[in-house]
């Protein structure tokens, strides 16, 4: 990588920022296999560019918004590399075969994942059910309180 390449790569603070994320928190997804810097300063500290930003906010929304653990995002994140590097293989052949198996293997993954977020989503409906249904009992012991217990 050259200078100017690092020049124009992010801190590690500027990206926490950006990302709405610690410096530790950053550190501990490179530690686990999530992220990875782009580069490294001449003084050894990390740089993050475009890629490396979108990959944490993807990790963030896969736990907001998904409510996945590290362990479930690291999968997707697997999952997800598995892909890029399919569209890669796709557009370094023209051979029909092995695109044939790129398309196979991309599905094979795109199952895989639709797998999990659907386990996910179950697990979220029946949540969504008990909740439903705690409400529902509060609502009926609401309609059945004495009016005249509010009055007193």
């Amino acid at each position: 990588m050259s200078t100017t390449d690092t020049a124009c790569l992010l801190s590690i603070g500027a990206v926490a920022t950006r990302a709405g994320v610690s410096e530790r928190a950053l550190r501990y997804y490179e530690e686990i296999g999530l992220l990875s810097p782009a580069g490294h300063s001449p003084g050894g500290c990390r740089r993050y560019g475009d890629e490396e930003i979108a990959r944490v906010l993807r990790i963030r929304e896969l736990q907001d918004l998904m409510g996945f653990n590290l362990d479930e995002i690291r999968a997707v994140m697997a999952n997800e590399d598995s892909l890029e590097a399919l569209r890669a293989a796709w557009r370094a052949s023209e051979e029909p075969e092995e695109r044939h198996r790129i398309l196979v293997e991309g599905l094979e993954v795109l199952d895989a994942l639709r797998e999990k977020v659907t386990a996910k989503s179950a697990r979220l409906d029946a949540f969504l059910a008990e909740l439903d249904a705690r409400a529902e009992r509060y609502h009926s012991l609401l309609d059945s309180w004495p009016e005249t217990t509010l009055e007193e």
